[in-house]
């Protein structure tokens, strides 16, 4: 029988480059929707058994839409922007003990269908995997972690693009930052981070290699289309993803 879902959602961040500081990068409008709006949809589809926002950035507007979109879910705050990893570690109050896979969703990756997270969820399921990474092929993967699998095509490791050689760079298969993780695992996993790089965070995809290490099964998915994990870092991102939105008749 397999777990119930929980769903963390990262929606922390300022979004610099969105040319509105004084907005949290995930209430930035999409045809007039935040957001944050389309990926609180994304986790109603799957029925969850808990949503968890993570806040930070003008935290009370972002707990103002979240009560307002979906009043049963539960804000926590990321009082210091100190990465990914540290940023699903403020979830712990709410889900370290309970019994169930743990979704993480990005709040600014808005165009994820629930089919595709459907599928993820019963492929993460069917294999008995701690840990299954949503991943893509991607015509330009600069900038993005690199799936780098064997010959039978299980996930030996993620390589982050500024660490990987050429022939590595040369891989369009990318880490989309979406994981379902088994709950215990998850935070297991998250106490053994460490913020020993350039940028001083703590890496939420350093989980699978320290999973990895403890001898736990980690999977990867290949979503069936690159766009539906197009994140929104700039303007630029937010018009590509208003087109995609019409291109399927939902703008």
């Amino acid at each position: 029988m397999s777990k119930q879902l929980a769903v963390a959602i990262l929606a922390a961040g300022q979004g610099k480059r969105m040319g509105n500081p004084n907005l949290a990068k995930v209430l930035n409008p999409l045809h007039e929707r935040p957001l944050l709006g389309y990926v609180l949809e994304q986790a109603a589809t799957l029925d969850p058994a808990q949503v968890v926002v993570i806040v930070g950035h003008q935290r009370e507007s972002v707990r103002d839409f979240v009560a307002s979109c979906m009043p049963s879910a539960i804000c926590v705050v990321q009082d210091q922007q100190l990465g990914t990893g540290h940023a699903v570690q403020q979830a712990s109050s709410v889900l370290s003990d309970a019994e169930c896979n743990v979704l993480i969703l990005s709040g600014d990756v808005p165009l994820l269908t629930r089919q595709t997270l459907a599928s993820f969820a019963a492929h993460h399921s069917s294999v008995g995997a701690a840990a299954s990474v949503l991943t893509a092929h991607v015509p330009d993967p600069t900038g993005y972690g690199r799936m780098i699998r064997d010959e039978a095509g299980n996930l030996q490791r993620i390589v982050e693009h500024k660490d990987a050689s050429e022939q590595e760079r040369s891989i369009n298969e990318i880490n989309s930052g979406i994981y379902i993780v088994d709950c215990s695992d998850l935070f297991s996993a998250l106490e053994g981070l460490s913020n020993n790089n350039a940028q001083g965070e703590y890496y939420l995809t350093d989980i699978i290699s320290i999973l990895q290490g403890r001898g736990k099964s980690v999977s990867a998915w290949l979503a069936p289309s690159w766009e539906e994990l197009h994140g929104i870092n700039t303007i630029a991102d937010l018009e590509r993803a208003s087109d995609i939105l019409i291109e399927r008749g939902l703008a």
